[in-house]
């Protein structure tokens, strides 16, 4: 069982004549199983959040740990899916998602065979040996998931990885998530712009305002994911009035905070 937790963190940047607070004293626990979404307006600090959990940024003040350890830096405990989803075009899907275990100097046997067993986990197993331009970007986003996998990270770090993707690929991706989720068990931290999106895949739902970035109210136990599961349908589940409620609640929520700043 793995587990994340920050206290008290913070993020400055200097900026002429002083500094610029990004993050305010953030206090968030996550455990294994948990599919943590952060939602806020612009600049409410969701992407330093997730570059402080990826290793890409260190924190000005507070504590980040990553079962008991400090997070210093970039490692194999966390796997990082991109908006643009970086893969190498000059290789094909497999060694794509084996690149990783290949820098640990894992032999080729041994990671085509983890390799694949996570394209069999997003359904590309089929396209193993395809050139990654043959794949569309749906597709492709997938095999930035597995590549993520295949380290075995104990933290997955998901920035706006749907951003780029038409209306129809991104609810069909979402779906996949939500599947590789229930069958990993892995702890996942997704960021995220839309309310719909947000709702529909978190088990614990971050809401977080800005100037400076901070958590104002964390939604635990939200139903909708595992009501995918057991329906299998994402329309009935996003039209559903629950869904709906929470959508708008979630929406004057951010609305309000926003109107706040505002003014203030």
């Amino acid at each position: 069982m793995s587990h994340l937790s920050l206290k008290n963190l913070c993020v400055r940047y200097p900026v002429k004549g002083g500094s610029f607070t990004a993050l305010s004293n953030v206090n968030l626990e996550i455990e294994s199983g948990d599919f943590v979404v952060a939602l806020g307006a612009s600049g409410c600090g969701k992407t330093t959040l997730l570059s402080c959990l990826a290793g890409f940024l260190p924190p000005s003040s507070g504590e980040l740990k990553l079962d008991g350890h400090d997070i210093v830096g970039t490692g194999a405990d966390r796997g990082v899916v991109f908006q643009k989803h970086a893969l190498m075009p000059w290789i094909n899907v497999i060694d794509n998602v084996a690149l990783g275990l290949k820098m640990r100097g894992i032999g080729r046997a041994e990671r085509e065979v983890v390799a694949m067993e996570k394209l069999k986990l997003v359904g590309l197993e089929k396209h193993a040996r395809n050139a990654i331009y043959e794949l569309s970007g749906g597709m492709q986003q997938r095999v930035g998931i597995a590549r993520a996998l295949a380290n075995d990270p104990a933290l997955l770090l998901m920035d706006e990885p749907m951003g780029a993707l038409d209306a129809f690929t991104r609810e069909s991706v979402q779906e996949l998530l939500i599947d590789v989720w229930k069958r990993s068990n892995k702890m996942i931290f997704f960021i995220t712009h839309s309310v719909e999106e947000a709702l529909f895949l978190a088990s614990r739902l971050v809401i977080m305002s800005p100037s400076p970035g901070r958590i104002v109210k964390i939604y635990d136990d939200l139903p909708f994911a595992k009501m995918f599961l057991e329906s299998r349908n994402a329309r009935e589940v996003k039209s559903n009035r629950e869904f709906i409620a929470m959508r708008e609640e979630v929406l004057s929520l951010i609305h309000h905070r926003e109107s706040e700043e505002a003014t203030a």
